[in-house]
């Protein structure tokens, strides 16, 4: 336990020692307080007394542990940790956007940003959920990660996704408030387009304006690059509008495409840069949205 303490404060012995009598010294002290003020007023003892109790004692606590921090030398350290209180407890108080992905494929974009996810709940951080993963194809391999994920899974049916509503009554029913397209291959119809406004976005496989369009995914793009003998390529995360690959650009990064390369060669640097920016993206994107 005290280990564990020492590694999660990031902390050594001797400080470990005075934060810890800090804590027993300001909870005495808040409670001499407490019970000092209620002896001010007429409240008999019984539940209401105790209720008050309670109440000012809780209300006291942080101004009796920074008041004892001082002279241990804790002040620093119980300062941060309040701060830390505070901003979860404000955390608390936010929707979490509620996130469902787009996927045709293997999945990797998507577990990563899953693993992201997790990172930040870990971390206190969260700023997204994911409740739905939604899929064109069943036997896809990111329907297994919504399974090893605990995550809920759409599979939708093409006719009622290009040509009725879009599936935006099933979204809309399950609380989805945006989306993130990682390696779907159908084209986001009008109707979803409308329901979601800026809150659709998508990683492109190359530096847009350039290799995108109807047909430009996977080896497809990756082969237009190296046949027109560009010396770069990379990614493109976009918001999504009616047209393939064209909504306004909120993130490039770029890879050096060597003379030696192939479609496969390159495939495997632009999954990099995927993997390493895209969960980053969407989580300081939904970051700010979500403090506006």
């Amino acid at each position: 336990m005290v280990e564990k303490l020492k590694q999660h404060w990031k902390v050594n012995g001797i400080n470990l020692t005075l934060i810890l009598a800090t804590f027993a010294g300001g909870g005495s002290l808040c409670g001499l307080a407490a019970r000092k003020l209620l002896l001010l007023t007429n409240v008999d003892k019984g539940f209401i007394w105790m209720l008050l109790y309670v109440l000012a004692a809780s209300i006291l606590w942080p101004f009796a542990v920074l008041l004892v921090s001082i002279p241990l030398g804790q002040f620093a350290f119980f300062k941060q940790y309040l701060l830390k209180i505070r901003k979860r407890m404000s955390a608390n108080k936010q929707t979490i956007p509620s996130v469902a992905i787009f996927a045709s494929g293997a999945g990797s974009n998507a577990e990563k940003i899953i693993q992201q996810m997790n990172i930040a709940a870990q971390a206190g951080t969260k700023n997204f959920t994911i409740n739905l993963i939604v899929c064109n194809r069943p036997t896809a391999g990111v329907i297994a990660i919504a399974a090893k994920y605990q995550i809920d899974t759409l599979i939708i049916e093409k006719e009622q996704f290009l040509n009725g509503d879009g599936y935006v009554s099933e979204l809309t029913a399950r609380g989805i408030q945006f989306i993130v397209l990682a390696g779907f291959l159908w084209k986001i119809p009008i109707t979803l387009i409308k329901a979601y406004p800026n809150k659709i976005i998508n990683i492109h496989p190359a530096l847009l304006p350039k290799y995108g369009g109807k047909g430009m995914y996977g080896d497809n793009v990756h082969q237009a690059v190296i046949a027109a003998g560009e010396k770069e390529s990379g990614i493109t995360i976009h918001y999504v509008d009616e047209f393939y690959d064209h909504g306004n650009i909120i993130f490039q990064a770029k890879c050096t495409v060597e003379q030696d390369d192939t479609a496969a060669t390159l495939a495997k640097k632009i999954h990099q840069l995927e993997h390493q920016y895209y969960p980053e993206v969407i989580e300081n994107l939904l970051q700010m949205q979500n403090s506006r």
